[in-house]
């Protein structure tokens, strides 16, 4: 919904105040919903002290990457702007155009799934863990430039068994869901 015009001032206001609700919104996403243009946004932004979206999502996701136990930070698809090891996290992929098929422009299956798999196993409070059962379900295509939010909720621990549940969303719309239960696999069992 756009909004008319307001005055710079008012408008930097609004948009710090969108922007503490939603750091992860794009510029173009900001430049349709104050009915003004990029340049405009990066400029305000500019004044505001305000970094662009990569720097954003960068600066919350290394805050993060400190917490995850199960996997290294690199082996994470996406990145990790919210993380309560053994409750829930979440995670943002920017697709591109090297992510689909050449014919369809659908961005492939495996990169979805490694993000929901990924951020399973990085929201787990466990040393090692590997997945046991995934139950997926595709919703949507999924393009290039779309922005994956992941978000995932550890529903249940049953002795070394964790069920985890990932809703990847683009748009507000549900594009992806799984359910996991990895198994958390003591290092004697690991032969070290």
């Amino acid at each position: 919904m756009a909004r008319k015009s307001v005055p710079k001032k008012e408008r930097q206001n609004l948009l710090m105040e969108r922007l503490i609700a939603d750091p992860f919104i794009t510029d173009e996403e900001l430049s349709e919903e104050f009915n003004v243009s990029i340049q405009t946004i990066r400029l305000d932004r500019l004044e505001l002290g305000i970094p662009e979206l990569r720097e954003r999502i960068r600066n919350v996701a290394s805050e993060n990457y400190s917490k995850i136990k199960t996997i290294e930070a690199k082996e994470v698809i996406g990145e990790i702007v919210d993380l309560e090891l053994g409750v829930s996290g979440i995670s943002i992929l920017q697709t591109t155009n090297d992510m689909v098929f050449e014919k369809t422009k659908i961005v492939r299956g495996h990169y979805i799934f490694a993000q929901a798999e990924s951020l399973a196993i990085a929201v787990i409070d466990a040393k090692v863990a590997l997945t046991g059962v995934a139950n997926i379900k595709y919703k949507t295509p999924i393009y290039a430039g779309d922005k994956l939010v992941a978000k995932a909720q550890v529903n249940r621990v049953r002795g070394n068994k964790y069920f985890v549940w990932v809703i990847i969303k683009v748009k507000q719309q549900e594009a992806f869901r799984g359910k996991f239960i990895l198994v958390s696999v003591d290092s004697k069992e690991r032969g070290n």
